[in-house]
């Protein structure tokens, strides 16, 4: 089991924020493995500072679960992944480890390779507490 923590991160319209990591196909949360010594707090701190190059409002912080899922990366693994909801700070510039980045209407995804975390748990949370207006 590879324990992570992600981010879900949404724009003025409700949109989520997901990332390609460099050489992957999956778009996914930013987000990753918590250093030795790392509370999550600090690993969603630090993994999005060098994967999107800004900032986060730590007031903003908000726990939305713990899901578990197969790795999109790893074959054969899955992860437990530690989901915050975030609101970040700054301008976005994708940093070395990503490749692209894309907003995605979580009621409507586009047809593109999702994270099995992304697909199966992320999205339909967020469409369905967007539907009820209780994203925060």
């Amino acid at each position: 089991m590879i324990k992570i923590v992600a981010a879900l991160i949404l724009d003025g319209a409700g949109r989520v924020l997901l990332v390609r990591k460099r050489g992957t196909h999956a778009f996914m949360q930013p987000g990753g493995k918590r250093d030795v010594g790392e509370d999550d707090i600090a690993a969603l701190l630090r993994e999005i500072s060098e994967e999107l190059g800004c900032g986060v409002v730590t007031s903003s912080i908000r726990p939305r679960g713990a899901y578990n899922a197969a790795a999109a990366n790893e074959p054969g693994f899955r992860v437990q992944a530690n989901l915050y909801r975030v609101e970040v700070k700054g301008e976005i510039v994708p940093g070395q480890e990503i490749d692209e980045t894309i907003w995605v209407d979580p009621a409507a995804p586009p047809d593109i390779p999702l994270a099995p975390l992304t697909r199966d748990h992320v999205l339909p949370l967020t469409a369905a507490t967007r539907a009820i207006g209780n994203v925060r």
